[in-house]
């Protein structure tokens, strides 16, 4: 009887963890996501004080949307942004930063972005082994390297990411698959894939 009693506590026992992974698991996506939009709202919000909670965030945003209009739509707001953003090249020290910083923006959201060109990349040859990264350079002749190429691999679970220098023929176009898919399959471990196309009724 008693060993009965304690089986069926360890069978309840395993329902409710294996309940509790399943929850965790479709909670977690939901809670860190909207951690992380708390936070950006929180930072951002916080950076006019004084006002009363969300109304810094709306100022932000609204500010930061007249600035883009003015820097691109109005002549004079465009003159006036090159001619601040040359001082600061201008300037001995700051113009590391913020070339670099601008750089690397631009890289991702500007209209010269760079991070757009998927490819795969050789790393080696036996076993031979694929990675996925970015063609940031397709030619480094101005750097003494001839044929060679130059490849951006993002880091899996991170931001980060490294450089490679490699030749032209360890790369090959990634078809088939967006910047964004790329981006998120590096990022993700190989987790994430491209969704599967909707099943065609079989005639």
């Amino acid at each position: 009887m008693l060993f009965a009693t304690f089986a069926s506590m360890r069978r309840l026992f395993a329902i409710l963890f294996r309940s509790f992974l399943k929850g965790l698991i479709l909670l977690s996506p939901i809670a860190i996501t909207g951690y992380l939009l708390y936070s950006v709202f929180n930072s951002i919000d916080s950076l006019v004080p004084y006002v009363p909670r969300g109304l810094g965030f709306i100022i932000i945003i609204s500010l930061v949307t007249l600035v883009g209009g003015l820097g691109t739509k109005l002549f004079v707001g465009r003159w006036l942004f090159e001619a601040f953003g040359h001082v600061l090249e201008s300037t001995p020290g700051v113009k590391y930063i913020y070339s670099s910083i601008r750089d690397i923006i631009n890289s991702f959201v500007g209209d010269k972005k760079r991070f757009n060109k998927p490819v795969w990349v050789r790393v080696n040859n036996n076993p031979e082994i694929w990675r996925i990264g970015f063609l940031t350079q397709k030619d480094m002749t101005h750097l003494g390297m001839t044929d060679m190429v130059a490849v951006y691999m993002p880091h899996a679970y991170a931001i980060s990411g490294w450089v490679i220098v490699t030749d032209s023929a360890n790369i090959k176009t990634a078809k088939d698959i967006t910047a964004g898919e790329a981006m998120k399959f590096a990022v993700s471990g190989g987790v994430t894939t491209k969704e599967d196309e909707p099943a065609k009724d079989q005639l």
